[in-house]
């Protein structure tokens, strides 16, 4: 199908398709899917990850009290009662590392950077769950379909082998043609099983797509409507609005990071303690607020000897932000080609399902006539049945074909990075 001015033109894949119990099941897997549910967890512990990483940028407080009680060992000669001493101590410990060379900042850097990509890594995880739920939709709704198809196709065979029964019982067919009947009429009950089955297995796709338990109860009703279509517009808006591009923009970033967390290693660092508190034989002292005791001390830490070991962990980080370039031309280059796929299958895909529509017509056409041949005595059954198997074989396409539409229409508006 060519885009028409005329049709509607969606912005979201929830409403690509106006069928009310489509975008409930969409809906009702966004909420109940646990392979969301466990990319949205991985998306918050992200956030925690960053109050890790912003932690250093202050200084860390804490204090600690203890007591120590000592009695020392009674002397038998002794004539004075050994002296007993109890002590109370109570500090407050401050310690911060000055960020000289900008390594925590950097780290912070990073697990923003990673947030931000788990972040669309979500977005990317809910739009691709929205395309499966109703892609399988589609699948149960085109088995339905080719269910219904076999069993009018086992009636049809059916009417053909009486037809050839009340001849074989006048004289005017012979048995290999009567038994030439019967196989297309049996290979044609085989398939309803075969459809049977492929239509449950679609039906349990969906229910676990849905976080349900997989049976195979759930039907599917008519085709959606094929008249909003989305809108490809400019490459540069798709690199805004795909989210695993993205999150691989964000991969870039957070790599690019930890390579100065990495080169920052190389050089010393700057730790200021202080530690002040109170001392004394009695516990009630401690509630005092000034301190007795007190102690402020400045170190630096310097790496002399490694064995390489930093400057093996500074290639190894520059490296994989190397990689994560690389990968986010991959995805980008990747993320062009499907659009680019999906919208030449758009329009090659709809002139395919028009010359099957076409040939369906000239099929059933073909079919009458053979038929009324036939009954006339004017022509053979193997130009019946060809015309018969003619019929099933281009209805089935076509029911594949405005399968394969629909399926590339979702997958599509995925490739345009549309939401939900």
């Amino acid at each position: 199908m060519r885009y028409d001015p005329g049709n509607e033109i969606t912005e979201s894949l929830l409403t690509l398709f106006d069928q009310a119990a489509l975008r409930n099941l969409v809906e009702q897997a966004l909420l109940a899917n646990p392979d969301l549910k466990r990319t949205h967890a991985r998306m918050t512990e992200s956030g925690f990850s960053l109050r890790i990483a912003s932690a250093g940028l202050v200084p860390a407080i804490r204090s600690n009290l203890s007591a120590a009680h000592s009695q020392p060992p009674r002397q038998t000669n002794a004539r004075e009662t050994p002296s007993i001493s109890n002590t109370f101590t109570a500090t407050l410990d401050t310690i911060w590392e000055i960020d000289v060379w900008g390594k925590i900042r950097s780290g912070r850097a990073a697990a923003q950077a990673d947030q931000a990509a788990l972040t669309a890594d979500y977005q990317a995880a809910k739009q691709s769950l929205a395309a499966q739920t109703m892609q399988a939709w589609f699948q149960l709704t085109e088995s339905e379909k080719l269910l219904a198809l076999d069993q009018r196709r086992v009636e049809s065979f059916e009417s053909t082998k009486q037809r050839v029964q009340r001849r074989f019982d006048v004289g005017q067919a012979t048995l290999g043609q009567l038994e030439l009947a019967e196989t297309d009429t049996e290979n044609a009950r085989a398939d309803v099983q075969q459809t049977l089955d492929l239509r449950d297995q679609a039906a349990r796709q969906v229910r676990v797509l849905l976080g349900d338990y997989p049976d195979h109860l759930l039907t599917s009703p008519e085709w959606p409507s094929l008249k909003r279509h989305v809108q490809a517009g400019l490459p540069s808006e798709l690199l805004l609005r795909r989210p695993d591009i993205r999150a691989a923009y964000s991969q870039i970033r957070a790599a690019d990071a930890r390579v100065q967390v990495a080169y920052a290693d190389l050089f010393p660092s700057f730790a200021l303690t202080a530690s002040g508190g109170r001392q004394s034989d009695r516990l009630e002292d401690l509630a005092r607020s000034s301190f007795n005791t007190w102690s402020l001390l400045g170190n630096i830490t310097t790496p002399i000897f490694e064995g390489g070991r930093l400057r093996a962990v500074l290639g190894v980080a520059s490296k994989r932000a190397e990689q994560a370039y690389f990968n986010y031309q991959s995805t980008v280059l990747s993320a062009l080609q499907e659009v680019e796929n999906t919208l030449g299958s758009e329009h090659f895909l709809a002139a395919e399902e028009s010359a099957r529509l076409t040939a369906l017509k000239s099929a059933q056409a073909a079919f009458q006539r053979a038929q009324r041949d036939y009954e006339a005595g004017v022509s053979d059954l193997l130009t019946l049945l060809e015309a018969q198997r003619g019929v099933f074989n281009t209805e089935r396409q076509s029911i594949n074909v405005h399968a394969a539409r629909l399926n590339n229409r979702v997958a599509l508006a995925l490739a345009l990075g549309k939401g939900v």
